[in-house]
């Protein structure tokens, strides 16, 4: 008598499984699948059929991986990354991007500079799909599985690798008509007696403007009556005359230029280079080299 073949599981449904089991949440998984939470449910349940095991807790209220789903896990990560490692060998022979670029960045810069970078991207090579998503954080691209975080901003951790785009750095400003009422604060100290618009935006800690004084090293904290976590809004409440901002260049260097701000303490910056970081794991993608490449480009032009 034969015996049954074993039932191999489903590359599709692996992938699947590990974005509920790094999210804890069927719907936060088909959220970033781009699907719904009755397709993940019922791949996740396809898998476990195929394995003979339960790999999830479900409940009302949460998802709890059980202990053969963290070996399934684990081996499914590893699995999926070899996989993804021979695709982009393939794919880097052809040099031909293709496939699904998963980007991310934040609200203000994504909108306004990355979103038109990646329809550019796309019009140059059609075989290639991007997803782009914007957060207010700061993204983990390897956990989270992107393969390109653009960001602003010069914190970097060690084990992911970053190509600089474009030098940039933050400056104050704020409204001829707030200067006119408040006065102009002449040292750093003098922001005491200001609103300042605080801004908890991806790498900005909360109230405190860590900044560079004629090359040292300066930290602030600030406070003012109005707060946020989208730049946009910050700038519009300086324009509204709110208060100071501390905001990049790309962002304010036009409303300086045509007087709609004031930069004050001109001695006074913070780094904030644009930045393309991502994993190792994906350096010898053909899609990540095409996207980065294209991205320096664009910068390159726009300087």
């Amino acid at each position: 008598m034969n015996k049954p073949l074993p039932v191999h599981p489903n590359l599709d449904d692996l992938r699947v499984f590990c974005q509920v089991a790094r999210r804890a949440s069927f719907s936060a998984a088909a959220e970033a699948l781009g699907v719904s939470p009755a397709y993940v449910s019922k791949r996740v349940g396809m898998l476990e059929a195929d394995l003979g095991t339960r790999l999830l807790h479900r409940s009302t209220r949460r998802v709890a991986i059980t202990d053969a789903g963290e070996r399934v896990y684990a081996w499914a990560e590893k699995i999926l990354d070899d996989v993804n490692h021979l695709l982009e060998d393939v794919s880097s022979t052809r040099q031909v991007p293709r496939g699904t670029l998963r980007v991310s960045s934040s609200f203000g810069f994504g909108r306004h500079v990355v979103a038109p970078a990646m329809s550019r991207l796309r019009a140059r090579h059609p075989q290639l799909n991007v997803r782009l998503d914007l957060f207010d954080r700061i993204v983990d691209v390897a956990a989270e599985g992107y393969d390109l975080d653009v960001r602003i901003g010069d914190d970097i951790a060690p084990h992911l690798i970053a190509r600089k785009l474009a030098d940039n750095h933050r400056v104050l400003c704020a409204s001829p008509a707030y200067l006119k009422t408040h006065g102009t604060p002449r040292q750093l100290s003098d922001l005491a007696g200001h609103a300042c618009i605080v801004i908890k935006e991806r790498d900005h800690p909360f109230g405190m403007w860590r900044l560079q004084q004629r090359g040292e090293a300066v930290s602030l904290k600030v406070t003012g009556p109005l707060s946020t976590n989208h730049g946009e809004v910050a700038v519009q409440w300086a324009l509204d005359a709110q208060g100071i901002v501390l905001r990049s260049m790309w962002d304010v260097g036009a409303l300086i230029a045509r007087g709609e701000l004031v930069q004050v303490l001109p001695d006074v910056t913070q780094p904030a280079n644009v930045w393309a970081v991502y994993p190792s794991r994906v350096a010898s993608s053909a899609k990540v080299r095409a996207c980065v490449e294209f991205l320096a480009g664009e910068f390159q032009t726009q300087a």
